[in-house]
């Protein structure tokens, strides 16, 4: 027996957005894969043996890669703690006890995306020039050794201080929306009522329940130090996303571009691994509730 006319309607209308959402996603996966297809398809075809995979066998061997990426995880390591220090008592004082705040912290934060990189670089390096132009020779101030403490190769500070400035919008954003989603009053006051004094159930109670947002946060600080190019090149450092467009111009192009591939799947893997782990947690606490 055929169904109504208006129940096939309803069945039709349902059909079309799931092949329009089919339709965006092999367009996204087509312009990510292309790309990373061409790249692979770069680093195993020699001219000379033809499919070569000896780009990826020299990964390990590469000069300046372990180094580059040392340097640029000490870098991410270390932002990730400075920001975590900045943002999470300045969004847990604005949803708790300060919401008039709540527009200077966003304007403040969300800055630096008005503010090109480059200009950014551009401040850094005048005022590290000044510093340089007005020190008298053995009478060094506490500014200017200050000043050249921070530029020390083995780990710049500097570098530390302008990738927290430029991780604040997405970290914010990402701290605020965790933060959104929890009921901090009824925490906060429950646990209170156990017994908790304010700082301990902030600590032990709503921190715990921003696992997922704080994850996010630490993923896309980490991703975007990896990928920092401009500041660094400017100021005359070598991690590892300038050690790879080093390594393009000096004619290692298969093999930094097999390092690129490798980083980028690591990255994604690691990405997986943290939105499976959300998945299964969110999925359990309505069990556990």
């Amino acid at each position: 027996m055929d169904p109504p006319p208006g129940k096939q309607k309803s069945a039709g209308r349902r059909g079309h957005p799931r092949l329009g959402r089919a339709a965006v996603l092999v367009i996204f996966g087509l312009y990510f894969a292309v790309p990373i297809l061409a790249s692979f398809l770069f680093t195993v075809d020699d001219p000379v043996k033809g499919f070569n995979l000896s780009a990826y066998s020299q990964i390990f061997s590469v000069a300046g890669l372990w180094p580059a990426l040392q340097l640029s995880l000490e870098l991410a390591a270390a932002t990730i703690a400075v920001v975590y220090l900045l943002l999470i008592p300045a969004v847990v004082a604005v949803r708790l006890g300060g919401p008039r705040l709540r527009t200077f912290v966003e304007l403040t934060c969300t800055l630096p995306l008005v503010v090109p990189s480059i200009a950014l670089t551009a401040g850094i390096t005048s005022v590290l020039r000044w510093g340089s132009d007005n020190m008298v020779p053995g009478q060094t101030t506490f500014i200017q050794q200050l000043l050249i403490d921070i530029q020390n190769p083995t780990f710049p500070v500097i570098l530390l201080l302008a990738y927290v400035v430029m991780a604040l919008p997405l970290a914010y954003r990402t701290l605020d929306a965790g933060m959104r989603a929890l009921d901090v009053r009824t925490l906060l006051e429950a646990a209170q009522n156990n017994g908790a004094g304010r700082t301990r159930a902030i600590v032990t109670v709503i921190l715990p329940n921003l696992r997922g947002a704080l994850l996010n946060t630490a993923f896309l600080t980490l991703a975007l130090v990896l990928g920092e190019f401009t500041v660094s090149s400017i100021l005359g450092y070598v991690p590892f996303a300038v050690w790879i467009v080093n390594g393009n111009a000096a004619g290692q192009g298969p093999v930094t571009v097999a390092v690129s591939i490798v980083s980028l799947v690591l990255t994604w893997l690691l990405l997986l691994v943290l939105s499976a782990g959300g998945g299964r947690r969110g999925a359990a606490t309505p069990a556990n509730q």
